[in-house]
């Protein structure tokens, strides 16, 4: 039967434009530094639509015998249940912040648009890839503006006890325009052993703009009392 038959011309394009689609969702990823990035797509996406090529036109041999019920759709669903195990290896959790999901989620579209090139859905295929490449560019500059005034960052700083920098430093991160959330002071232990005493003073605070961040702590940094300081993101 024709139904189950390819011409090696329409295969490879087939292939080609799954690379080529693949490849524009992984450039971007390339770009952010995401661990799953260029060539990860395209293979995902590649794999794809060879899986699914296979499933409809791999069995042809079979296809005439009575006994054979050939399902185009079986190997491929299988495609998008499989592709979570390599999705979930790009989700990392560091503490509260868990980073990756964007990388799992654009894995797994990639496979559905490897399927759809691969299947000969070509307007489906390109059409899906273009709204996810304007929604991982275009929407990801959107995303950062409505949550920079949900961005909550800690703050480590330690300070010698004997210093009165503690009023000051707090007073110095109002005038930046930094909320404080929480607020914890503890004496270090390790210092008061050895007779030279530190507090060490955690902080959350909640910031609207990163360049004010910036300057909050390049001047903490050089502020009387202060001798060491780490900063970090937390999810907000």
């Amino acid at each position: 039967m024709a139904v189950w038959h390819i011409g090696l011309t329409e295969m490879t394009l087939r292939l080609l434009l799954a690379l080529a689609l693949g490849g524009l969702i992984g450039f971007e990823r390339e770009l952010g530094g995401h661990s799953a990035g260029f060539r990860t797509h395209i293979l995902v996406c590649l794999g794809s639509a060879v899986i699914v090529l296979l499933s409809m036109y791999g069995f042809a041999a079979f296809a005439t015998d009575p006994n054979v019920r050939l399902d185009p759709a079986r190997l491929a669903a299988q495609v998008i249940s499989g592709i979570g195990f390599l999705g979930a290896g790009t989700i990392m959790r560091t503490g509260p912040t868990v980073s990756g999901l964007t990388t799992a989620a654009s894995l797994w579209v990639s496979a559905a648009i490897g399927l759809s090139a691969g299947a000969g859905f070509y307007y489906g295929a390109v059409i899906s890839t273009i709204l996810v490449v304007m929604s991982l560019f275009v929407l990801n500059k959107i995303e950062k503006l409505f949550s920079r005034s949900k961005t909550v960052r800690e703050l480590l700083i330690k300070m010698e006890q004997s210093s009165s920098g503690v009023g000051y430093m707090l007073a110095h991160l109002n005038q930046c325009g930094l909320l404080i959330n929480k607020l914890s002071v503890e004496v270090d232990e390790e210092s008061a052993a050895t007779g030279d005493r530190y507090l060490t003073i955690r902080l959350q605070v909640k910031l609207k703009k990163a360049q004010k961040y910036e300057e909050a702590i390049a001047k903490l940094i050089g502020m009387e009392g202060v001798v060491g300081l780490e900063t970090a993101s937390l999810a907000a």
